[in-house]
């Protein structure tokens, strides 16, 4: 059974991702990276709370903290379920398809793994766009010392974003029209708040550097 990607050592994760095999892939690779932007933000709030001079950006660390917690842990387990997405991909390709029942199996169940290689990270995408909303405001309000790693966060963040809603085209490819139509109808605009929301954490941590 293969170890989890977040109890491996970095070095290790790194070597898995630079192999040939086809996961861990860009999906791991962006839950991973939200994972560490969601670290740095929790970072920036634990340097902010219950500091006097900061006392302006208490509010937003404080609600910064609580969701970046929890997006900090889903990301660990959506690195995992991402590989496993698509590992259950490959083997459906990999079914039997001698006769037309098992011809019709067989595409069931490569529609049905890829919806679920589909759904995973556009789940990191969500997680991401949560987090980057509450980036310009810690940005802006936080400990100014830490702010380059508020921009650091929001970078991660936004290539978590993207990357990961590449991940979502290129499976929603394979599938026909009329299934994850919600995902379909919801990626423009991810797309587009994750782009301006972005390029303001950049405005406002410019402006405190």
């Amino acid at each position: 059974m293969r170890t989890p990607w977040m109890e491996m050592t970095v070095r290790d994760f790194q070597a898995a991702l630079a192999s040939s095999s086809p996961t861990p892939g860009g999906g791991t690779a962006a839950a991973i990276a939200l994972g560490q932007a969601s670290a740095l933000t929790i970072m920036v709030c634990d340097l902010t709370i219950g500091k006097e001079k900061w006392k302006e950006g208490w509010q937003i660390s404080e609600k910064s903290l609580m969701k970046a917690v929890k997006i900090m842990s889903r990301s660990g387990e959506l690195a995992d379920e991402d590989s496993d997405a698509f590992d259950s991909v490959m083997e459906s390709f990999r079914l039997s398809k001698d006769t037309d029942e098992e011809k019709e199996i067989r595409r069931n169940a490569i529609r049905a793994a890829t919806l679920t290689a589909t759904e995973k990270p556009f789940e990191t995408a969500q997680l991401a766009l949560e987090l980057l909303e509450l980036l310009p405001e810690l940005a802006s309000k936080g400990n100014a010392n830490a702010v380059s790693d508020v921009g650091v966060a929001g970078l991660l963040a936004s290539a978590a974003c993207k990357g990961a809603l590449f991940n979502v085209d290129i499976n929603l490819g394979s599938l026909p029209e009329e299934m994850a139509t919600e995902i379909r109808g919801q990626i423009p605009e991810i797309l587009e708040k994750s782009r301006s929301l972005s390029r303001e954490i950049m405005d406002c941590v410019r402006d405190r550097i």
